[in-house]
């Protein structure tokens, strides 16, 4: 019965209304099940099955466990229609970039919507990888590419190779839309999701090319109803400038270059001139320097002498 029966749920609802093995044939299960050959295999599947026969104590406690797998099921169903709603009145650009769980989980960590909107887009694309990051910093390795983000439809949809590409492509996108989400006016009476729809279409035309399709990028000019009303723009392929050739130049280039010359001649004249009288100056100052000494040493002698004189007068 589980190859056949893949939804828990489906399968929950199929205990709660057989109960025992023996059951099965008499049961009427066109409530759970759209199509009827589910319903047919399951039937035939149960008389042909080698199972043992359950306790009365046993089907109970299975019944009750199928009721709160179905409870669950219920909730979870509930909460995530809650989610969808509010990240569409919170925050509408981003939901339509990465969706209603990714969403949330970025501005949960972040802390708000504000926090999120002022972290600019390189922190968005490795937010929730922060262990990994400082570990690669720590041991010089490479750092994380992706981190919440990478749950992200468009990211699911590239190819290994070029996730970390797209991963900074929409998280430079997301970054612009959460900022509009953020700081837009709220008393507005419609919600303006038009940079969402673009962004989008930028990062999947950013997609289409690095697996080799066409890169035009589909611009939407006018939001309706929610949808997107779409034009292929141009692309835009740079080609180098020629450099073009004029003899008029090379003659103005000549009398510059004699012009360059003279004045370097002349430069080096004066720097000439200059060292010369520095040397001359020099040598000057070594003369007098030399002088000095010979003319303390002959006072110093005529000292001497006069003490002399008058020791042997005394």
């Amino acid at each position: 019965m589980q190859a056949i029966v893949n939804d828990n749920a489906q399968y929950a609802k199929v205990v709660l209304a057989a109960g025992f093995r023996t059951n099965f044939k008499t049961t009427d299960m066109s409530a759970i099940f759209e199509d009827e050959t589910h319903e047919t295999q399951i039937k035939t599947a149960a008389e042909t099955s080698m199972g043992t026969e359950i306790a009365d104590m046993d089907i109970i406690n299975i019944q009750a466990l199928a009721e709160q797998v179905l409870s669950m099921t219920e909730y979870r169903i509930q909460l995530f229609e809650y989610l969808k709603n509010r990240m569409n009145a919170i925050a509408p650009n981003l939901t339509i970039l990465v969706g209603e769980l990714v969403g949330a989980r970025l501005i949960s960590h972040a802390g708000s919507l504000m926090n999120l909107a002022k972290q600019p887009a390189s922190t968005v694309q490795i937010l929730g990888a922060e262990k990994a990051l400082f570990r690669a910093l720590k041991t010089k390795h490479d750092t994380p590419k992706y981190g919440l983000i990478y749950h992200a439809s468009l990211i699911g949809q590239a190819a290994p190779k070029n996730k970390g590409k797209i991963s900074r492509v929409l998280a430079a996108k997301a970054a612009l839309a959460t900022r509009v989400d953020a700081l837009s006016d709220e008393t507005a009476d419609g919600v303006d999701t038009t940079i969402g729809y673009e962004g989008r279409a930028k990062v999947e035309a950013r997609l289409r090319q690095l697996e080799g399709g066409n890169g035009a990028v589909v611009s939407s000019f006018s939001n309706k109803n929610g949808g997107l009303t779409a034009k292929k723009t141009t692309t835009y392929t740079p080609t180098a400038a020629k450099p073009a050739y004029n003899d008029s130049n090379d003659v103005v280039l000549d009398k510059d270059v004699d012009a360059d010359k003279e004045k370097k001649s002349a430069k080096k004249d004066k720097k000439k001139k200059k060292d010369k009288k520095r040397k001359a100056d020099d040598v000057e100052e070594d003369a007098d320097g030399a002088e000095e000494p010979s003319a303390k040493k002959i006072k110093k002698e005529k000292k001497k002498k006069d003490k002399k004189k008058k020791k042997s007068s005394d």
